[in-house]
């Protein structure tokens, strides 16, 4: 699907691009609860979860509870749903995990949408009744969408480079402190190793004193040949590491890190998760329908 929505009849959006993006649009309506349903998509699909929304409603007036009354915010961040007086937020749905949005064409007053549960990943129905703008409350989901979609393509790119970034310089730290403690570790043996091979080298004896002759002077003899002089210790330290002129490395002998040189697979795997699921759901798209629900409309005074 090359557009973020489809609808049959595509309608003229009937609000401002800075209205959703930087503001939100409310509106009042009545919440008939949601259930969950086995498929993204579908109109049967929203008309079985109505029906049986319905009848569990018209269930709890005979006992006399009334229809909760809740404010939707529709934003480019998704949909929220709040407690009318307590503005407490029931539920906050994100528009890429929104992919299917549907009112009833009769009495304009039903509309629904489905959307993916963030924790338990089930597609659930949320099903609402509005006072003659179930239709404008859906358009305005799919314009939304649409903006949130856009916004996807046109930013998202740069922000996923800078959590990449993030990610990746926070692997890089950990590289780095594993490779010091390794190297410091090497450098404790290599102390051991002097210490051990000091204590267990041969006592070296003081030479005696030449013999003299009468007028108290030390025979002359010709010079020995010059020897190698042993170390201190009577041990050779360990040859110096030689540097790889092939490719550069840094102080920890590894190679140093371009913030601008990620890998895909360099970044956490929630991050990669996350980016996957909005990228997925912008994929499949929202779609908008005008359907009949039921014929039997939902009391105006539950």
């Amino acid at each position: 699907m090359n557009r973020a929505f489809s609808r049959k009849k595509d309608k003229t959006w009937m609000h401002s691009p800075e209205a959703l993006t930087k503001h939100f649009i409310p509106y009042n309506v009545k919440f008939l609860g949601n259930a969950e349903v086995e498929q993204p998509k579908g109109t049967e699909i929203v008309k079985d979860a109505v029906r049986k929304l319905k009848f569990a409603r018209h269930i709890k007036k005979s006992e006399g509870q009334k229809t909760p009354k809740v404010e939707l915010q529709i934003s480019i961040y998704g949909v929220k749903i709040l407690d009318s007086k307590t503005k407490e937020v029931l539920h906050n749905c994100q528009l890429h995990r929104i992919s299917f949005c549907a009112d009833d064409k009769t009495d304009k007053k039903i509309f629904t949408f489905i959307c993916k549960d963030a924790e338990s990943n089930k597609h659930m129905c949320y099903v609402f009744d509005s006072e003659k703008c179930a239709e404008e409350i859906t358009l305005t989901i799919g314009q939304a969408f649409d903006l949130a979609y856009k916004k996807f393509l046109e930013t998202g790119g740069k922000d996923v480079e800078t959590r990449k970034q993030i990610a990746s310089l926070q692997k890089r730290i950990q590289e780095l402190e594993t490779e010091n403690s390794e190297l410091k570790k090497k450098v404790q043996e290599l102390e051991i190793k002097v210490n051990v091979s000091q204590t267990s080298s041969p006592r070296v004896m003081a030479p005696q004193s030449p013999s003299t002759d009468l007028f108290d002077m030390v025979p002359f003899k010709p010079a020995s040949p010059l020897l190698p002089i042993p170390s201190s210790n009577g041990t050779e330290l360990p040859p110096l590491p030689v540097r790889s002129s092939e490719t550069k490395k840094d102080i920890f002998g590894a190679e140093p890190f371009d913030p601008f040189i990620s890998v895909g697979g360099d970044f956490p795997p929630d991050i990669q998760s996350k980016l996957d699921e909005m990228q997925e759901g912008f994929k499949m798209g929202l779609t908008l329908e005008g359907t009949v629900f039921s014929l039997d409309p939902l009391d105006d005074r539950c």
